[in-house]
């Protein structure tokens, strides 16, 4: 009844604070650093910086350490450290069912350079295949493009019934217009393979 109003709050504080303390014998649900980069974020913590150089270099290598990571990410397929755009079991699903199927936009770049090399025969018969050749593959590449964007769609909607289809299917066709060897992220599952 007399006490101060200070030591009721503080009173009921501490159980607040107890229920975010980790029991020490539960899993911590992370990896633990390597002591390199424990030391180096430590470092950084520790000390803020004195001058705007001495800032400017310390954004300059974490930026050069989140591209690092974001280029390991790209090679090997790392969710947590891909770019905004690959993140999220939605693209993941779509590079999956891309890569899983040859498609004929990725062999586009051979194909143009063998075109350019026909054309330039003095033969008018070559430069007619040519013509001819390029105007197949056209038509090719826009028929395969609009099967694969409804059977990814079909099975999108099939998979992630909640989510937002929005940017797929582009990100479908820009993932076939590259040669499999030159994609980024790495694709991780063989031809013939089914996405997961």
């Amino acid at each position: 009844m007399f006490r101060s109003r200070s030591k009721e709050d503080s009173a009921a504080e501490p159980p607040a604070e107890q229920s975010h303390v980790r029991d020490p014998q539960a899993p911590k649900g992370r990896p633990t650093p390597k002591r390199s980069e424990a030391e180096a974020l430590r470092r950084a913590v520790v000390k803020p910086a004195t001058n705007r150089k001495e800032a400017a270099r310390r954004a300059k290598e974490a930026r050069k350490t989140a591209l690092s990571k974001q280029r390991e990410a790209l090679l090997s397929g790392d969710e947590r450290h891909l770019p905004a755009r690959d993140r999220g079991p939605l693209r993941r699903f779509t590079r999956d069912f891309v890569d899983a199927k040859w498609h004929v936009a990725e062999f586009f770049l051979p194909i143009a350079v063998l075109i350019l090399v026909l054309s330039m025969m003095p033969s008018l018969q070559l430069r007619n295949i040519a013509l001819l050749l390029w105007l197949a593959v056209i038509l090719m590449i826009v028929a395969d493009s609009v099967l694969l964007t409804r059977r990814l769609k079909k099975q999108l909607r099939a998979r992630f019934p909640d989510e937002s289809l929005r940017g797929t299917s582009a990100y479908a066709l820009m993932r076939t217009m590259q040669m499999r060897r030159m994609r980024l992220p790495k694709p991780q599952i063989k031809r013939g393979e089914v996405p997961r």
